[in-house]
């Protein structure tokens, strides 16, 4: 990858599978080690934080690569209302989700919010790579 202008849509999807991966690795090891400290009810709701984290990251690449066949299609590829309601679908979801884990979860809210801050720490490090990758 020589810069921003050779990046394709299978780049795109890599990327963000590295990063689904690493984020995946990242809440195992803090679900071990919030459960050994704070209790499974804090472990669990780290988990439901990155699994939201996880869903939304899927469902902007979904949007994304909508957007770029749309672009690529000069305008007349498939309609976006079907992946614009699944995307506000999940947003619902997730805020019924965070809802309810914390109602019913009684753990630390702090391990929820780092659950949910998990996603934007693996993101930005595959980030943080490509950007490496590009100036060597």
């Amino acid at each position: 990858m020589a810069g921003l202008e050779g990046f394709t849509e299978d780049d795109v999807r890599s990327t963000l599978v590295r990063t689904l991966k690493l984020l995946a690795a990242m809440t195992a090891v803090g679900m071990v080690a919030i459960g050994w400290k704070l209790g499974w009810a804090s472990a669990l709701l780290l988990l439901v934080g990155a699994v939201i984290s996880g869903s939304g990251l899927w469902e902007w690449m979904k949007l994304m690569s909508a957007v770029m066949a749309r672009m690529d299609a000069g305008g007349k590829a498939r309609p976006m209302g079907l992946i614009l309601s699944g995307f506000f679908l999940r947003l619902g979801l997730a805020i019924a989700v965070l809802y309810v884990s914390v109602k019913y979860l009684h753990g630390s809210v702090i391990a929820l919010a780092v659950g949910l801050g998990l996603g934007i720490a693996a993101l930005t490090f595959e980030a943080l790579k490509m950007a490496r990758e590009w100036t060597l």
